[in-house]
């Protein structure tokens, strides 16, 4: 599949508006869909008055056929909508676990009545594994979720979303792929969304404190945003992979700690008028925050022949590079 009408949920987001550029770079006519939740009209600016994309505000919870255009004749669904940021989901609790389910349920369902040629891709996440007992994390691993905790409804409905994927696949032979997001970063972030590299960067160039949750020896993986898309691209065009369910992240382990230097010693680099050393404060580790989180991507590399090239150091610069000139 080289090119087509491709369908992407969530266009005006984080994610969504990187791989909305990237399909119209490849050829694609794309159709975004976004009720501006966490989405942002400033992502899609540069696109205004491009003749091969279409935004649609709808809710991407809700049966696509009570708002999509009928000419609207899509090869490909990308199912990227939804709040991804722990503080923002836990503020839309409602709007998270029915977009990852229901919404999940709808998109399937109405390709299946009317385009069942159409590839589905759905963005499940790292949270699914939860507070992991495997590390690094296989896509094997069925995981540790508390099913009722401040993080369910979102961990808990990529789960079940990934359930009616999986449905739709073996019952109705439907070509779904699930691809599970660790964690991204990158430009267009939304700098107050609570997650650890907008919210370092922010309180860095700002010369407060860096908030450290717990010891801050719990770890992270970081993936760069162009990488990430490398990866999904790659998922969706591919042949041969339906039913497929692959992690895409950076497998580079770093700490919260660690985390924080490197943000702080990459802003001192770009020589920008900050403080001389890191100024940190610590914080109680929210309720269900996962200890340690890493990728194992052996199925990415033999799958689709993907893997990250672009180094943590390099991705900050160009993070924190577009940042400052906002």
């Amino acid at each position: 599949m080289s090119s087509g009408t491709v369908i992407i949920t969530g266009a005006a987001g984080f994610v969504g508006s990187h791989l909305t550029d990237r399909f119209l770079s490849d050829g694609w006519r794309v159709v975004g869909v976004d009720n501006l939740i966490t989405g942002r009209d400033e992502n899609l600016a540069h696109l205004q008055g491009n003749p091969s994309f279409t935004l649609i505000k709808a809710d991407a919870s809700q049966d696509p056929a009570g708002y999509l255009p009928a000419d609207v004749q899509p090869d490909l669904v990308l199912h990227f909508a939804s709040p991804a940021s722990p503080p923002v989901y836990q503020a839309h609790p409602v709007e998270t676990y029915l977009v990852n389910s229901l919404g999940t349920h709808f998109w399937l369902e109405w390709l299946r009545e009317a385009h069942p040629q159409a590839r589905f891709v759905f963005a499940s996440t790292s949270e699914v594994y939860g507070d992991p007992e495997v590390h690094p994390q296989v896509e094997s691993y069925w995981g540790r979720v508390n099913p009722n905790g401040l993080r369910s409804c979102y961990d808990e409905s990529k789960r079940l979303g990934e359930t009616i994927c999986g449905v739709h696949q073996r019952d109705f032979g439907m070509d779904v792929r699930i691809v599970r997001i660790f964690n991204t970063y990158g430009p267009r972030m939304n700098p107050a969304d609570g997650r650890v590299i907008p919210d370092f960067i922010a309180h860095i160039l700002k010369n407060e404190p860096v908030v450290i949750h717990g010891t801050g020896d719990q770890t992270r993986s970081y993936c760069y945003v162009s990488d990430l898309v490398d990866g999904i691209v790659a998922l969706a065009t591919q042949e041969g992979h339906s039913g497929l369910t692959v992690n895409l992240g950076n497998p580079e382990e770093f700490t919260i700690n660690e985390t924080a230097q490197i943000t702080f010693e990459v802003a001192k680099e770009l020589g920008l008028t900050i403080s001389d050393t890191l100024q940190t404060t610590f914080k109680p580790l929210p309720s269900d925050d996962p200890t340690r989180r890493q990728p194992d991507i052996t199925c990415a590399r033999q799958k689709l022949d993907w893997f990250p090239t672009v180094s943590f150091r390099t991705g900050l610069r160009k993070t924190i590079g577009a940042w400052h000139s906002q």
